[in-house]
């Protein structure tokens, strides 16, 4: 499913953050948006979510599918948001109670599969507090990826763990988003150009997006590879250029 964000825009204190600002989103394919803080990229997010003040930040969403995109989204956040209280296993079923009040057994049999995907099935009854941090961001990935929705939205997923869990969690989730539909927030160029298939840069007063960046071959890419290396240089430089 195609999604197309059209005519967005976003007012801070009487600041134009963006405006008329276009985005569109291929059916399967994984888009990353870079920039410098404060430019707008949690709220573009957002807004395509459907958790945005509608009084700051507006745009019009359209699905292929004809279909309203709100309550379709997936969200992962950069804190894995874990309920202290419940188990891995609970956790990762939380949507299924929300929505219905209880869980059925093919529901809990797919979360149970969606761990040791994840590889913490004989995890399911331990509490948050007893996992670490890269554990836990695992547990937040299988939830997302239980809610099975047509789009998945990820705002820094892996910037809060060490540089060895990320570069892990980063492949875990190439394979396990595999054709999905994901927008992903990041600060990190080798991450974006790791895992996408696009990356568009937010830049400038009032933001635009730039042209797509399309990294070549099958994401998780090496972070040694040649042409990951020079698209890197040339993020940074654009990066460091807007920061002047």
């Amino acid at each position: 499913m195609d999604i197309r964000l059209e005519q967005a825009s976003l007012h801070w204190q009487h600041h134009c953050v963006f405006s008329d600002l276009n985005l569109t989103l291929p059916s399967g394919q994984w888009t990353s948006i870079l920039g410098q803080s404060g430019v707008g990229k949690s709220s573009l997010l957002q807004l395509l979510c459907g958790i945005a003040d509608e009084a700051d930040i507006c745009g019009a969403i359209h699905c292929s599918d004809g279909q309203p995109l709100n309550g379709r989204v997936a969200w992962m956040a950069q804190q894995d948001l874990l309920l202290p209280w419940l188990s891995v296993l609970e956790n990762v079923l939380l949507a299924a109670r929300l929505q219905h009040g209880k869980v059925s057994p093919e529901q809990t049999e797919q979360a149970r599969y969606l761990l040791s995907q994840v590889e913490l099935a004989d995890r399911a009854n331990a509490r948050p507090a007893q996992l670490s941090g890269g554990q836990r961001q695992r547990v937040a990935l299988a939830r997302t990826l239980f809610q099975d929705q047509p789009l998945v939205c990820m705002d820094e997923p892996f910037s809060a763990l060490d540089a060895i869990t990320r570069l892990k969690l980063q492949d875990l989730a190439a394979e396990l988003l595999a054709d999905r539909t994901v927008l992903m927030i990041t600060h990190d160029p080798l991450e974006a150009l790791r895992l996408s298939d696009s990356i568009l840069v937010l830049q400038g007063s009032p933001a635009r997006l730039s042209d797509p960046i399309i990294p070549v071959g099958q994401a998780p890419r090496a972070v040694h590879d040649e042409q990951v290396l020079q698209l890197q240089a040339q993020l940074l430089e654009l990066l460091a250029g807007e920061a002047l």
